[in-house]
Formats: C-alpha cells, sequence, structure tokens
C-alpha cells in the first residue's frame, strides 16, 4: 500500500491536498476585537476617520511657525514670546500670533495656524515671557498631521488577514470594537497503535506515552486552529473507522498519528479509501523523515496520516497540514514562502543525503565570533530530545547528494 515505487515529491502532494479541497469560505462569526488575536478578517476594514483627527505634536516642545524659526543658531537664537500654554486632552482653539510660541506636551494639539513643534532642548527660557529657540525647524518637523496614520475611507485590515497585536491595535484606533472573522478550523486528532498509552499512565513493557497527539495539538493551535483530541484507538478496522466517521461530523481537517507504514496492523490507508470521495490522494513522499506520509480528502474533509515518529509529524505537519489549515481557515499570505521565519547559518559539517529524496534535517543555532552556524542535531526521527534541543530545520533537496561544512543554508525556525 505504501508505493514505495510511487512516491510523490512535497510539492506535488501538498498541491493534491490544496486542490481536493472544500472550496467554501470557512463560517463568519462576529467577535470583540480583544478576542480576535491569531483569527482572521472575513472583510476588508474601512476607516470611517482621519487618525489623528487633530494634528498633534510627538515631542515636549513649543509649538511655532517655523517661519518664524528660520536662521535661528546657538550664536544668534530666534527670540520668540510666549503665548498661553497647551494643555493635553484640551482644544487648542486659538491662532498663534506672529513670532509667538506655545508650550505643548506630547500628543497635545497644535493651534490650526502653527506648523511645527520645536523640542526642549532647541530652546534656552529667557524669562516667562520669551524664549531663545537655537536651531531651526521645518514645517511638519516633530507633528504629525491630519489623517498621516490612517485616512478616512482607507483599508486597515485586509479580508484574509492574520489578526496580529497591532492589527488590534489599529481596529481600537478608529473606533472599530467589533469585526467579522472566519471561525477557527476544528482539527481532530485521533492517536492509533496498540502500543500507545496515555501519557499520564506507566508504561508497561513494549508500551509508549502518547507524545505525537500533545505535538501536534500545540501545531494545530500554534497555527489558528482548534484541536480536538478524540483519544487512542487499537489497531481495530471497526474501531478506527468509527473514530474517523465521528470526526468528521465536527471538524474541518482530521489527523491520524501511526497507522502508515506498511505492515498487517496498518489499515488507515484501507478506512480512508472506503470512506473515500475521493479517498487517498498520495501515499508516499520523497521526503525524510515522513516517507510513509498519508494525503487524502473524505468528503471534502483533508485527512492526514502521519508516521509515528515525532520528528516526521513536525516536518510533515509544516509541509502539508499547515498551509491546508491556512487556507481552511480564509488567510491569504502575501508571501508565502516566508511564513515561517527563515535565518542564514553556516552548516558547521558536512551533511550526505540520498538523491531522490528531499530531506530535512533538524540542527541548533550556534553563535561563533559573530557568525550564526547551524549544528546538526543526531538522532532517529523517534527521538522526541532530538525536536527539543533543535532551533529548526535545513533542507536538502531531492537531487543533491549533500551539502558541505561552511556552505551557507536556510534554517527554518520552529
Amino acid at each position: 500500500m505504501l508505493g514505495r515505487e510511487n512516491v510523490v515529491d512535497a510539492e506535488t502532494a501538498l498541491g493534491m491536498l490544496l486542490g481536493n479541497i472544500r472550496t467554501d469560505k470557512p463560517r463568519e462569526a462576529q467577535r470583540k476585537i480583544e478576542d480576535t488575536l491569531g483569527m482572521v478578517s472575513a472583510h476588508d476594514i474601512i476607516s470611517m476617520e482621519d487618525l489623528p483627527s487633530f494634528a498633534r505634536s510627538t515631542v515636549d516642545g513649543y509649538a511655532v511657525r517655523a517661519e518664524d524659526t528660520f536662521g535661528a543658531t546657538e550664536t544668534m537664537p530666534v527670540y520668540l514670546n510666549l503665548f498661553l500654554e497647551i494643555l493635553m486632552s484640551r482644544k487648542a482653539d486659538f491662532l498663534l500670533p506672529d513670532d509667538c510660541a506655545s508650550k505643548i506636551p506630547t500628543g497635545g494639539m497644535l493651534p490650526e495656524n502653527a506648523d511645527a513643534v520645536v523640542m526642549f532642548e532647541h530652546v534656552q527660557i529667557v524669562d516667562k515671557q520669551m524664549i531663545e529657540v537655537l536651531k531651526p525647524v521645518a514645517p511638519g518637523e516633530n507633528v504629525i498631521q491630519v489623517g498621516e496614520d490612517v485616512k478616512r475611507g482607507e483599508v486597515v485590515i485586509r479580508k484574509g488577514q492574520r489578526l496580529r497585536p497591532q492589527d488590534i491595535g489599529a481596529c481600537a484606533g478608529i473606533g472599530v470594537t467589533e469585526i467579522a472573522v472566519y471561525e477557527r478550523p476544528v482539527v481532530s486528532i485521533i492517536s492509533t497503535g496498540d502500543e500507545i498509552v496515555p501519557a499520564d499512565i506507566p508504561p508497561k513493557a513494549g508500551q509508549v506515552r502518547d507524545i505525537n497527539s500533545y505535538v501536534i495539538s500545540g501545531m494545530v493551535s500554534d497555527c489558528g486552529g482548534i484541536p480536538s483530541k478524540k483519544g487512542i484507538f487499537r489497531d481495530d478496522y471497526k474501531n478506527i473507522r468509527d473514530a474517523i466517521e465521528t470526526a468528521m461530523t465536527d471538524s474541518e481537517a482530521i489527523v491520524i498519528s501511526g497507522g502508515t507504514s506498511v505492515g498487517t496492523k496498518d489499515m488507515v490507508a484501507r478506512i480512508i479509501n472506503d470512506i473515500g470521495s475521493p479517498g487517498i490522494l498520495f501515499h508516499g513522499v520523497s521526503l525524510k523523515p515522513g516517507k510513509p506520509m498519508i494525503g487524502g480528502v473524505m468528503k471534502g474533509i483533508p485527512v492526514f496520516g502521519l508516521p509515528g515518529h515525532p520528528a516526521a509529524v513536525s516536518i510533515c505537519f509544516e509541509l502539508f497540514i499547515r498551509p491546508v489549515l491556512y487556507s481552511l481557515s480564509g488567510l491569504k499570505e502575501r508571501w508565502p514562502q516566508y511564513s515561517s521565519k527563515i535565518v542564514r547559518a553556516r552548516l558547521s559539517k558536512n551533511v550526505a543525503s540520498s538523491q531522490g529524496r528531499e530531506e530535512h534535517v533538524r540542527v541548533m543555532l550556534e553563535e561563533r565570533e559573530g557568525e550564526l552556524w547551524a549544528v546538526p542535531v543526531l538522532g532517529k526521527s523517534g527521538l522526541i530530545t532530538t525536536l527539543v534541543k533543535a532551533d529548526g530545520t535545513m533542507v536538502i533537496p531531492l537531487h543533491i547528494n549533500g551539502i558541505e561544512a561552511g556552505e551557507l543554508v536556510d534554517v527554518r525556525l520552529f
């Protein structure tokens, strides 16, 4: 069933998945902006006002007409008369007379005919009625103009944009406190295997604690989904099929851990095909770790069969599940190739690879004499601690025999 002679490359496999999942847009919901962090905007958010709505100072200083300061130097200062004081949160409802200045705090409103602010550092106080300006200011200097941040009618948040803290702050700034977002996709997580026991139970000989469901759950949350752990299911056709069919009723995607390699008990692929439409899209990817990966779609719902090794789970999730969940969540990435943080580093030692498979090598980062180095973390893909020690992964492409020490590589950070 693994189809070792018919494995597909990672790019082709992802294309199969994205081409077969549901194309209808996610469900919308109205949410208060403080509850939308990490969610995706369902509509363009347009400002109905200018931000700021008045010209304001960016420094503590004196509001002036810029032309009154022209020619000022430390040896030949310009003398300005003090006229009123601008208080915070108060409207500056006066015109500044010629050759005058008004004391103003950061954020204070400028009088209508003032167009610049002189910083305190560039002023000497002569007495209570006069100051010396030691440096001229240009029109607009130290001032945020009306609408300079956001103009009325401007799109502040784009449809399909994942909301960050600064995006939420921008909504608050224009008075938008509730917005339409797409609901987070629910992802069912099914663990399979007679040898798997819950993490809180001491394993007997031949048994191992469930690690993968926790890894998958965290990764689902990290990319904006809602994880729903369904439990551990023994290697029995009816048992696993019932779990999958139940999950189809309340989730947008299903992730199955274990049961993907060749073996008498590995019936996950058969179950997916039996539920069908279209069923299995690929079983086997030219990838290390993660070759036994299964990808399928059942009645519009994507289903992923992940290998049992934690390192393979992590790699397969990043390559296949994350992009699919982004699509299901309504996210429109401007630069998908940069969706994960990537840094450049020099490889610390030679790393060999077999042609014909894309190899993802776990690495930890070290700084040596001001330069970043990628140090391979050696160990089999079944060891969870190789992921704990690693900061990310580097990729050896399909048709490369390896990478030599000292070469620059891209490290995709976890």
